[in-house]
């Protein structure tokens, strides 16, 4: 009598990365692989790309919802609080291409790990094919040298984003580096930093930074005048702690220190004031902004320096807005993916408390061809739309 022996089945091949990529949950609604609509009607293009691997991410950030030590599997957490669904490779490259006319901006974040690199490079070769969208690339530097970080601007990417986050070298190595096999190192971040500057130019690399892992606002600050003096964007975000991170207890920052140091930013950056204009007390809190109150209430009205910071797209408009980054649908907006209205407008007021801070001071002292050009790609006229 014949044993029958069972028949085999091919293994389903692993759904990673080059072929497989996640997108942030507004991405997914764009392109129609996720139903839903936004909070309000604004013109949403920039689509964000993660890379993705069965080990997930090797860091083990305290803050991050990607960290390696935080519970569960890699594709089911979620990474600045949001879902990212996985989808095909080449069928996001098939949807991208139909809908060109409407994108503004095309970012692939990068992880930490052994392929990220590889990987990063195919996808942006595979984008390429297809799609003449701006691509941006958020690099891991511990897979970068500046050989890497050439060929990937020979592929098609024209700017360069660094997730430093903590603004600090001391912050840096306690929540990012000093757990166990933690790797990350401040030193290798900067250069990085100044290879990616070197090589793609004048305000074609930006670093973010975060609002709330324990820094003073004079850290903060210190950082913004170190990037702009290299003509480095700082892209402002809010730490949104993650449930089951190491952080995922620790406060938000408060709101109105949030609000301050969003227009502290702006002032510095793109109105030409100098760092003398900043004062803070003995712990480094903001206590006073020095400026023409004319400056500053129009920098309120229009609201420009309360948008997200993002890359621009091809005309200069806002490219990358990501909406939700820094705050849930039920919340109120931390960073606005469109121009403050005037409703807007009168609750950031509220949060600034402009009284107590504002104080009379000179305009502007920095030459204007050393001011930052708009972070958010935001164009130079522009028309206030109240969204109902």
């Amino acid at each position: 009598m014949k044993t029958l022996l069972p028949v085999l089945q091919p293994a389903a091949a692993p759904r990673r990365s080059p072929d497989w990529v996640r997108i942030s949950y507004a991405s997914a609604v764009a392109l129609r692989f996720k139903s839903g609509r936004f909070t309000r009607d604004f013109d949403f293009g920039g689509i964000n790309l993660l890379l993705s691997y069965d080990e997930g991410c090797l860091s083990d950030c305290g803050y991050c919802g990607l960290a390696r030590t935080r519970p569960g599997q890699y594709e089911d957490k979620s990474f600045i609080r949001v879902e990212w669904p996985l989808v095909e490779t080449d069928e996001l490259v098939r949807r991208l291409a139909r809908c060109e006319d409407r994108l503004t901006r095309l970012c692939i974040s990068m992880v930490t790990h052994g392929n990220s690199y590889r990987d990063t490079l195919e996808i942006t070769k595979r984008i390429r094919a297809g799609v003449a969208t701006p691509l941006s690339l958020l690099v891991a530097p511990p897979t970068l040298n500046e050989v890497r970080l050439r060929t990937l601007k020979e592929a098609g990417a024209d700017i360069i984003g660094i997730g430093l986050d903590a603004v600090t070298e001391d912050l840096f190595r306690s929540i990012r580096t000093n757990v166990p096999q933690g790797g990350l190192r401040w030193e290798q971040y900067w250069r990085i930093v100044d290879a990616a500057r070197d090589i793609y130019g004048p305000w074609h690399v930006n670093c973010h930074t975060l609002v709330g892992l324990g820094e003073s606002d004079r850290d903060l600050m210190a950082i913004f005048e170190r990037l702009l003096d290299r003509q480095i964007h700082s892209y402002l975000f809010c730490f949104n702690p993650e449930p089951d991170s190491r952080m995922g207890t620790s406060p938000k920052s408060d709101l109105s220190r949030w609000r301050r140091i969003q227009l502290a930013k702006f002032l510095l950056e793109e109105s030409g004031l100098s760092a003398g204009a900043f004062a803070y007390d003995n712990e480094g809190a903001l206590v006073s902004i020095s400026a023409p109150r004319a400056l500053v209430e129009e920098t309120v009205a229009d609201g420009f320096a309360f948008m997200t910071n993002g890359c621009p797209g091809a005309g200069g408009e806002p490219g990358c807005t990501r909406p939700m980054g820094s705050w849930r649908p039920s919340e109120a907006p931390r960073d606005y993916p469109w121009q403050p209205t005037e409703s807007d407008e009168l609750e950031i007021r509220r949060q600034l408390r402009l009284d107590e801070i504002l104080r009379s001071g000179p305009g502007p002292t920095r030459p204007r061809e050393l001011w930052a050009p708009p972070v958010a790609g935001r164009p130079a006229r522009s028309v206030r739309a109240e969204h109902q």
